[in-house]
């Protein structure tokens, strides 16, 4: 597969997630809420998980908002990669795209859905837009059990 027609795959699935989204709405039960903002854009996520019974383990993720395509696709498939990940294993994953936004790293092939992310690097100002969700769930998941995000968290001052 050519360089050109790898970057077209990548950008249909993020159109694809972003016009149907898989996880949209609002976990019932909530056992984490957290609001993303990025200031730069305007990018908005309301992000709800739901845990098992010890809170140890995502069992459902499903945000609302309001952003580009890069952030509401980047939101889905992070929802989608996350069900049934303990908690530590979640916080892995947002290292992981961080340094994937940077070039530094990708994911390994059962989770390979998520580095059509990856294009996003080659343009540093969409970066944040990706990002956002991943910012927010690492806020969500190091809340004290049973506390929600008071407020928006922002990726301002995020290094592109």
């Amino acid at each position: 597969m050519t360089l050109g027609n790898l970057r077209d795959l990548y950008q249909q699935v993020i159109l694809e997630h972003y016009k149907k989204p898989r996880h949209k709405g609002k976990t019932n039960p909530v056992h984490r809420y957290q609001k993303g903002h990025n200031p730069s854009c305007g990018d908005t996520i309301e992000l709800t998980l739901h845990l098992n019974d010890a809170g140890n383990t995502i069992e459902e993720v499903k945000f609302e908002g309001e952003g580009c395509a890069i952030a509401m696709a980047s939101a889905d498939l992070m929802a989608d990669a996350l069900r049934g990940k303990s908690v530590g294993e979640a916080l892995e994953m947002v290292e992981r795209f961080q340094n994937m936004m940077k070039g530094q790293a990708e994911f390994p092939k059962e989770q390979r859905k998520l580095n059509v992310m990856q294009g996003v690097s080659q343009f540093p100002v969409r970066i944040k837009c990706a990002n956002l969700t991943w910012h927010t769930l690492k806020a969500a998941l190091e809340l004290p059990n049973g506390n929600s995000g008071n407020g928006f968290i922002s990726n301002e001052k995020e290094d592109a």
